[in-house]
């Protein structure tokens, strides 16, 4: 591979690694629940298979961010997408009303990733048709916004 290239996508290869790495850790949990009572098990099948659900979306606006924006605070999105799921696997774990605050933050994190993605193709038309490129601004903007996304 080039070294230019790689230099551009190693936090979002990072990234992708770790999530590869969670879901190794959420099927353990799964297969020891498999041999202790049903309720257990059923919560973390439905945890896991909820964070499953949505996983493909979190690589797609990943990537796409980091490509199409910045690979640094899509990357840090990712690692808080990655908090935010494993507090809502864990928080399934207990009371219903624990899952809650990991989902909406995941969600959140998801919702900024998107922003981005959104935000960097836009900026690549208007580059690209009228001559106007705003990506130094957008990616102050998105350094300084990507920070926030730590407030619960």
């Amino acid at each position: 591979m080039y070294p230019d290239v790689v230099e551009h996508i190693y936090l979002l290869v990072a990234v992708t690694l770790i999530s590869v790495l969670q879901n190794a850790f959420f099927a353990l949990k799964i297969g020891k629940a498999q041999n202790s009572h049903a309720a257990a098990f059923e919560n973390l099948f439905c945890a896991s298979r909820n964070c499953m659900d949505s996983y493909p979306t979190f690589l797609a606006v990943m990537w796409c961010a980091g490509l199409c924006l910045r690979q640094a605070p899509a990357a840090f999105a990712g690692i808080i997408y990655l908090v935010a799921r494993q507090k809502y696997f864990v928080g399934y774990m207990g009371q219903s009303s624990q899952r809650t605050p990991g989902y909406l933050f995941g969600k959140r994190t998801l919702f900024f990733l998107v922003l981005m993605c959104t935000v960097g193709i836009f900026n690549y038309l208007l580059a690209r048709y009228f001559g106007s490129d705003y990506k130094e601004y957008i990616e102050t903007i998105t350094n300084a916004a990507s920070a926030l996304l730590l407030i619960p």
